[in-house]
């Protein structure tokens, strides 16, 4: 073995990219990327005032929401330096500590939308499968305790994500394929065994985001067993209709988790364009498209935010 192979070092900043072959236009790229964070942080803002302030949408189903939406606030926060900074100012350096803890935050606040995504599949479970317990089952009790238990999850099998990182030496280009830092990215820059890491990431992705995602699936398949034996077509109706806000944030936060997920592991030659595209629309389209969704929806939320600003 050569001494150069020898030689490790830990980078004192890693590069950020924009997308790829696009830097002449990053300026351009930069006004859509602003106007989505400014409607994500606005729109979730609204739902969260509207919620705390409407005592007639302190319901499980509006709870769910307000804690989606400081999830999907967290998530527009914890990206939107990084982003920016590179379409704006053309900031691609981010320091060892701060990579890793924005690689936490990251990871944490997806987990804990998936939880919570989980927990409003919960919620038109009841609801429609049986609507008599529905107050009695989901108590604000309950649904505080079930709120930190997957809150309380999420940091457990996340927390140690930084410190297996930060254990290997870095030794190779330390140019990062995207905008921000994510688990998957950063230990391939590293020169030691990430044997462990990758384990530990499949891990942690089949027991949160794969097992939340089948219970989804197993709530909607009671849901519509359940519809499909009601008689009449516009209760039927009715009932689904309820659940449409829910079935869009569901396919679009895991439709592009999964798909990023499998480009990061298993297709080492794809495209990089592609790679950046998923990752932004994993990260920055359920904020932006949620509570456009929720308010378009649902009436009840819709005549909330009248009431309050008009």
């Amino acid at each position: 073995m050569s001494a150069v192979n020898d030689t490790k070092f830990t980078p004192a900043v890693f590069l950020l990219t924009g997308i790829p072959g696009q830097e002449d236009v990053h300026l351009w790229i930069s006004i859509p990327l602003c106007l989505m964070y400014v409607i994500s942080i606005v729109g979730n803002s609204v739902i969260l005032f509207v919620i705390k302030t409407d005592p007639s949408l302190h319901e499980p189903m509006y709870i769910f929401l307000s804690m989606l939406a400081v999830t999907d606030l967290g998530i527009a926060i914890s990206t939107l330096p990084t982003i920016l900074g590179i379409y704006l100012f053309n900031s691609r350096e981010i320091s060892f500590k701060a990579c890793f803890a924005q690689l936490f935050f990251i990871h944490l606040l997806q987990l804990i939308e998936s939880s919570m995504l989980l927990l409003m599949a919960f919620d038109r479970f009841i609801a429609i499968c049986n609507p008599l317990r529905h107050a009695s089952i989901l108590t604000l009790q309950t649904i505080d305790n079930m709120g930190l238990v997957f809150v309380l999850r999420s940091v457990a099998v996340i927390f140690p994500l930084p410190f297996l990182l930060k254990r290997f030496r870095y030794c190779r280009a330390n140019v990062l394929s995207h905008s921000y830092c994510l688990h998957q990215e950063v230990m391939k820059a590293a020169c030691s065994d990430i044997t462990v890491n990758n384990i530990y990431g499949l891990f942690v992705t089949l027991l949160t985001v794969g097992l939340d995602s089948l219970l989804i699936f197993l709530s909607y398949v009671m849901i519509l067993k359940t519809v499909l034996s009601i008689t009449s077509n516009a209760e039927c109706l009715r009932a689904l209709n309820t659940c449409v806000s829910h079935l869009c944030a569901v396919l679009m936060f895991y439709s592009a988790e999964i798909g990023l997920a499998v480009i990061h592991r298993f297709r080492k030659g794809s495209s990089p364009l592609l790679k950046t595209v998923l990752g932004y629309i994993s990260l920055l389209v359920p904020p932006l498209i949620n509570p456009i969704v929720y308010s378009v929806k649902s009436r009840h939320l819709r005549a909330g935010i009248i009431r309050a600003f008009i």
